[in-house]
């Protein structure tokens, strides 16, 4: 298996090329040259436990892994001292529906499924190409990539690991997390701007060749843990065939029935997994694109035009504040028949205009999904409903993909049974889960966390201590313009 830039650079590389280079020279992301079926019947992989599905689906496409390292890597990432719960994605039955519990990582959030196992494989991919420099991570986050790539890195030797996050742009908790991450290796800076402002900076870094020059002969080489980076995407597709696999071994599908997941979508890297686990077989039937009030998504697979001119809103579900889905490119290639250079095209069009449009036949391509999004007033319902009702408590996020979820059965009326993902642990979000059940109060964060725990019934994770008597170790701030700058002050000790 190969894997070419979305954006036409000639040529193709390996898997651990793709992982370690994160992002094309061109500016672009990696594909793979093709989908391989699923390896195996669904009734087979339906027997398997967490790590060794997670080795068949990755070595489909990570061919040049053997099978020996990919068990270590995965042996490595998916046990119980990475995941408090032994299944590691348990599912939970609502009304005739699944939640899919993504968020019993050491964070509390879904990046943990995929960023648990990314440094073993950077590891593995580095003793591959024979990688002597040091290998920089350099990240954005919405809130919770920051806090779950550091702890997959945090004291990895060989590796040094920056994360740039939006002031004011994630949930407090959130925050907190990343400004206490021990490890030596390990360096924050809160970003003046949103979400959309630090990945753009990110990605400008990535493409300033002169920069990369200047690093590679200070014994630097720079990768990413976003989800642009293929080694981060590859690893969600093994939890949607693991849940499928569960329905199946419960008794509660068919083999071969077809289901609908309802994904919150931000960067579309967690939906874009479904789709690629869909492409190797799996029996999705409608692929639910679920936003917020940010509605930047919901417009495109309406409409067919992608575009960002718009007023940028925050949410209470901040991890989805977003106007610029970077994982969109990679299913904008595949519409446009892995046409690169129309590809770059729109995308030079979506930075200089602020937007690019499909044509009829391209939005075809589409049909396997559904936009659709939620106010904070139907998101904030879905919580109450499900307390109420189930003693369920759902985090913003996942409420939204909820919401979304039952607005489209009302609109299509396609009562097909279906996996509500749950990106994240109500605890992250304890403010807003409270302010949604009529509990707003007064006080500091910890004292609504334990007002959370003692309604819910449910004990305070792990993560939760550590943040709370966690030591302050994290203060930078910078501007957009400074993200260079911040950079080296981390790597060198200098401007």
């Amino acid at each position: 298996m190969y894997y070419r830039s979305t954006r036409g650079a000639k040529g193709s590389v390996t898997a651990s090329e793709a992982i370690l280079k994160g992002l094309a020279e061109d500016g672009g992301l990696y594909v793979p040259e093709d989908f391989p079926r699923l390896p195996g019947s669904l009734k087979e992989l339906s027997e398997l436990d967490y790590r060794e599905l997670a080795r068949r689906i990755l070595s489909c496409y990570l061919t040049d892994f053997t099978e020996e390292e990919l068990r270590d890597c995965a042996d490595s990432a998916y046990n119980e001292r990475n995941f408090d719960d032994p299944k590691i994605a348990p599912l939970r039955k609502l009304e005739g529906d699944f939640l899919l519990e993504l968020f019993h990582g050491r964070t509390l959030a879904f990046k943990d499924m995929a960023l648990s196992i990314l440094p073993y494989l950077m590891r593995k991919s580095a003793e591959k190409t024979g990688l002597r420099e040091k290998l920089v991570i350099l990240t954005a986050t919405s809130g919770d990539t920051g806090k779950a790539a550091m702890e997959g890195f945090s004291d990895v030797e060989g590796t040094e690991i920056i994360v740039f996050y939006p002031k004011d742009g994630v949930s407090a908790f959130q925050e907190l997390q990343m400004r206490v991450q021990r490890g030596r290796n390990t360096h924050v800076a809160a970003l003046f701007g949103n979400f959309d402002d630090a990945q753009s900076g990110v990605k400008r870094l990535f493409s300033d060749l002169a920069w990369r020059k200047k690093l590679r002969e200070r014994g630097i080489v720079l990768s990413s843990a976003n989800s642009i980076n293929i080694g981060r995407l590859l690893p969600q597709l093994v939890y949607y065939i693991y849940s499928y696999g569960r329905l199946l071994s419960l008794g509660e599908i068919r083999e071969g029935e077809e289901i609908n997941v309802s994904v919150p979508t931000g960067n579309f890297g967690n939906i874009l997994a479904a789709y690629f686990a869909k492409r190797m077989g799996l029996p999705i039937r409608k692929l639910l694109c679920a936003s917020n009030e940010n509605r930047v998504l919901t417009d495109f697979f309406e409409s067919g035009v992608y575009d960002r001119r718009r007023s940028f809103l925050r949410t209470s579900s901040p991890s989805m504040d977003i106007l610029i889905s970077s994982n969109l490119e990679r299913l904008l290639y595949l519409a446009l028949g892995r046409d690169g250079e129309r590809c770059r095209s729109d995308m030079a069009s979506l930075s200089e205009e602020g937007s690019y449009r499909l044509t009829g036949e391209e939005r075809s391509f589409l049909s396997d999904f559904y936009g659709g999004f939620a106010k904070e007033e139907d998101c904030f319902s879905e919580i109450r409903h499900y307390a109420e009702k189930e003693h369920c408590f759902l985090d913003p996020h996942t409420a939204v993909a909820a919401s979304v979820l039952r607005s489209y059965r009302r609109k299509s009326g396609d009562d097909t049974r279906a996996l509500i993902v749950g990106t994240a642990s109500p605890f992250k979000f304890a403010p807003a889960v409270l302010r949604a059940l009529g509990r707003e109060e007064g006080g500091e964060l910890f004292s609504k966390i334990d007002l959370l725990s003692s309604i819910s019934g449910l004990a305070e994770p792990e993560a939760i201590r550590e943040a709370r008597d966690g030591e302050i170790k994290h203060s930078t701030e910078t501007e957009i313009g400074g993200m260079r700058d911040c950079a080296e002050r981390f790597l060198f000790g200098e401007a």
